[in-house]
């Protein structure tokens, strides 16, 4: 290597170095426990991000989780019955178990965050 190529990889390096701890101090998120209460910043934490979560949770991932539930019961249901046409016996385990999971999921929103918080 001559000497131009070996200044240039050592800029490379460097700013590389400098750009992986400019990321690294933007994106870490400091956990402001200064007096040593990690319980308390997680609490804290939790009261200011809650409000947040919940109307997330409430009006995204539960209905989200429904929709998949309630295509999945209605295609087991439908595959149990087409089984039922060819062999003459209806297999109740699958489609009860996705009922129950379904109603589970669609009455979560009411009584999981006093459970949780």
């Amino acid at each position: 290597m001559n000497e131009i190529t070996k200044v240039g990889l050592s800029h490379k390096i460097a700013a590389m170095l400098a750009v992986a701890l400019i990321v690294v101090g933007v994106v870490a998120m400091p956990c402001f426990a200064f007096t040593g209460d990690v319980a308390g910043a997680v609490e804290s934490t939790w009261n200011d991000a809650k409000a947040q979560i919940i109307q997330i949770t409430n009006n995204v991932i539960f209905p989200v989780i429904d929709m998949i539930l309630a295509i999945w019961f209605f295609v087991k249901t439908g595959t149990a019955y087409f089984d039922y046409r060819k062999h003459g016996q209806f297999e109740f385990v699958g489609p009860c178990i996705l009922f129950v999971c379904l109603v589970f999921t669609l009455t979560a929103p009411l009584y999981i965050w006093n459970i949780i918080s």
